[in-house]
């Protein structure tokens, strides 16, 4: 049994343990019913906004290609993103969205692998970066029932300085060759964040949920974290114990809460389902 087979059994598994340990712990018709009964016109919104959350992300991804030397007409360059997207949600035991962009674009324009990768891979850390600083950000108008030796408010504004400072310093030892845009990029990615964050907000009120606004986005956030790492396909699960766990340490209702990422992760695949009637027709050569 090959690894690639080994590894997808794997997610497999942990997906279904996952989402066995989230049904333990809820009322799953309570849950239904907060899905059926949500609002079709804020899912809508919210749809929207995740969708544009995807094109300013491929416009960030676009700037580390041309630091690169390639000049991808941004309309292609969405459909390129799109078809990533596909590819990690639909097929995470093959060869992957990053993986797909990496082998196209060395294929088309015999961009070295090794430079590709650094591009896909920065694209990643600066997202998460911004996500893990936003999500920092917002635990000054948090409470968190948990015990810590220093106040958790203090705790993350040491944590923001640190994590800037670790950034850069990667970028300077690791990304010299996308110094360039590092700047223009990280705005992309509050942008991205930010309308994230929008769209969480239509959901809660899509499902009627009007209090602990900050409490939820911040479980969010924390919870997209959580999803980038590779333990589940495309996050399932994952999304929802962060949620569940965060009952205890929040308040905030369980039901909803996964109700909530459960309409999130629908508003991901109807959207990366998009990228399976894509088709990539940038020119075999570097466009000058």
């Amino acid at each position: 049994m090959s690894k690639k087979i080994l590894k997808l059994l794997l997610k497999l598994f942990l997906t279904v343990l996952a989402l066995y340990l989230v049904i333990r712990k809820i009322d799953v018709e309570v849950t239904w019913q907060t899905i059926k009964s949500a609002n079709g016109l804020y899912l809508l919104s919210a749809g929207l906004f995740f969708i544009l959350s995807k094109v300013f992300s491929s416009f960030r991804l676009n700037y580390f290609f041309k630091d690169l030397g390639l000049q991808i007409p941004s309309v292609e360059n969405i459909k390129l993103y799109g078809i990533g997207m596909y590819y990690n949600l639909f097929l995470p035991g093959g060869i992957g969205g990053d993986g797909y962009k990496v082998y196209l674009l060395n294929k088309l324009y015999k961009t070295p692998i090794k430079q590709l990768l650094q591009a896909v891979l920065l694209d990643r850390l600066n997202g998460v970066t911004v996500l893990v600083f936003l999500m920092l950000v917002l635990t000054i108008w948090v409470n968190i029932d948990v015990f810590l030796p220093v106040d958790i408010k203090v705790l993350a504004g040491v944590t923001v300085l640190l994590l800037g400072s670790v950034f850069y310093g990667m970028m300077r030892i690791f990304f010299r060759s996308f110094n360039e845009s590092m700047g223009t990029t990280l705005v992309y990615s509050f942008v991205v964040q930010m309308m994230q964050l929008v769209c969480s907000f239509f959901i809660l009120k899509a499902l009627g949920i009007n209090a602990q606004i900050i409490e939820y986005q911040f479980v969010f956030l924390l919870s997209s974290v959580i999803a980038v790492l590779p333990l589940t396909i495309g996050g399932v699960g994952a999304r929802e114990l962060v949620f569940i766990f965060s009952h205890d340490y929040m308040g905030i209702d369980k039901n909803s809460a996964v109700a909530f990422s459960l309409i999130f992760f629908l508003i991901t695949a109807l959207t990366s389902l998009i990228g399976a009637f894509l088709k990539f027709k940038a020119k075999p050569y570097p466009i000058h």
